[in-house]
């Protein structure tokens, strides 16, 4: 088993390792910027050690700042959580080549897997269903993306290859917008992910969208763990989360998690992952793979009992799947949400000193946050400041535990997005589970 490692990443996900660390009896080493001295997980970790300043640049994605960590405290392994580093395979092989463990797959997996043509075109040989697209990257040839686009039939979505994290993205409805569609997307793209390669697919109406957690051990086992809805999203954002899925046949459900097990298997795959679909009228289409944990893996925990974090850090100590598919049990309903320091109203972030904060409690209710009265939320990084989880019989009484934990929760001194979570949580649409990757749009 590893014995001590780096945690390379902040807020809730690095506190959530740090406990799994505690679980397993591994050492942990908090690696943070120098405005967070004073979180939770800094505080409660075996070791710390500052990267840099505020700026991710210098400190949570400064490679040789995270590995000088490891080597000063001795450390054999790096846990990326997600987002930073996390699908960098850059820094996975740097990692792997300072004699480190990387808690994730190999850095060729996480370079394949980010390259969203190159990903599809794997997905689309190995027979998994794939969006109507160009089949390849698209080029400033107005004429031939025109005839690309009335071929796939508008209105169509102009993605960046190496995208991510809802950015890269454009839905064109009608001819005269695709050029000018095509030239923001590259130059965006090659901005934010130094990447200009797009491509184009159809732009479904109303999906849904569905992805399956999947765990592999890089000796060809592999298993899923079910899926979840996380149609709830903003400018492709994920905002609430729940599995399983409502609205999904056995059949269908039966050969998504196949399919998904078969590709890991053939490729080898090892660690976390997820495979993300949009779901239409009965049919589901493969968009992209994410080679990491998931803001969301709490909900598939709540329904599994299996400890994602924990599975992680066993099978990159080289360790064989602890499960087989026939051993994964699907018991009752569960649902994320996204508690963001921002505005529920306008999205406006709200950064700030927390003068109180109470967090929900009672049967079925986790609180996965790094808050604490006191504590000042950054203005430097993404607004998550926790995920309140709650598991119950049913999507009924899951939604009913949902609101009275809502109700419960205190967040004073800094403005939070609970009020537009009850929103949700009230709208019929939502219950019924009539709802689309459109849902907040309309």
């Amino acid at each position: 088993m590893i014995k001590k490692l780096v945690i390379a990443n902040r807020g809730e996900i690095a506190l959530r390792i740090l406990r799994a660390c505690r679980d397993l009896g591994i050492a942990t080493v908090a690696v943070h910027s120098e405005p967070d001295r004073e979180l939770i997980h800094v505080l409660l970790a075996d070791e710390s050690v500052c990267i840099g300043p505020a700026a991710s640049a210098d400190s949570y994605l400064n490679i040789p700042a995270i590995l000088s960590a490891a080597e000063v405290t001795n450390a054999d392994a790096v846990h990326p959580g997600y987002g930073f580093l996390s699908e960098n395979a850059t820094f996975a092989n740097c990692v792997e080549e300072a004699d480190l463990v990387f808690v994730g797959p190999r850095g060729d997996t996480i370079d394949l897997m980010g390259d969203k043509i190159a990903a599809i075109k794997l997905m689309s040989e190995l027979g998994v269903p794939c969006v109507p697209g160009s089949g390849g990257p698209i080029d400033d040839n107005n004429s031939r993306n025109q005839t690309i686009a009335a071929d796939i039939g508008y209105p169509v979505l102009i993605k960046a290859a190496g995208g991510g994290g809802g950015r890269g993205m454009r839905v064109v409805e009608k001819a005269g917008e695709l050029a000018v569609a095509i030239a923001t997307t590259r130059a965006e793209a090659a901005a934010n992910f130094a990447n200009d390669v797009i491509y184009m697919e159809k732009y479904l109406g109303n999906p849904r969208h569905i992805e399956f957690q999947v765990l592999a051990d890089g000796q060809g086992n592999a298993i899923h763990l079910g899926e979840r809805d996380c149609s709830i999203q903003r400018r492709h954002q994920k905002v609430l989360e729940e599995a399983p899925a409502l609205g999904i046949d056995d059949e269908t459900r039966q050969r998504m998690g196949e399919l998904c097990v078969s590709v890991c298997e053939k490729l080898k795959y090892r660690g976390a992952g997820t495979f993300e679909f949009l779901f239409e009228n009965g049919e589901f289409y493969f968009i992209e793979m994410n080679t990491r944990v998931q803001v969301e893996h709490p909900v598939t925990e709540a329904i599994t009992g299996i400890d994602i974090i924990k599975e992680q850090l066993k099978i990159a100590a080289g360790e064989p799947l602890t499960y087989q598919q026939q051993d994964i049990e699907f018991r009752g309903h569960a649902i994320e949400c996204r508690i963001n320091a921002e505005d529920p109203d306008s999205f406006l972030p709200s950064p700030g000193r927390v003068l109180h904060y109470h967090a929900p409690g009672g049967p079925g209710v986790r609180m996965d946050s790094h808050l604490y009265s006191g504590y000042t939320v950054p203005p430097n990084y993404d607004s998550m400041i926790g995920k309140l989880i709650v598991h119950s019989e049913d999507r009924p009484g899951a939604v009913r535990r949902m609101k009275a934990a809502l109700g419960e929760m205190i967040v004073d001194g800094i403005t939070c997005n609970i009020a537009l979570h009850e929103r949700i949580l009230a709208d019929s649409r939502f219950t019924d589970g009539e709802v689309s990757i459109h849902f907040l749009d309309q």
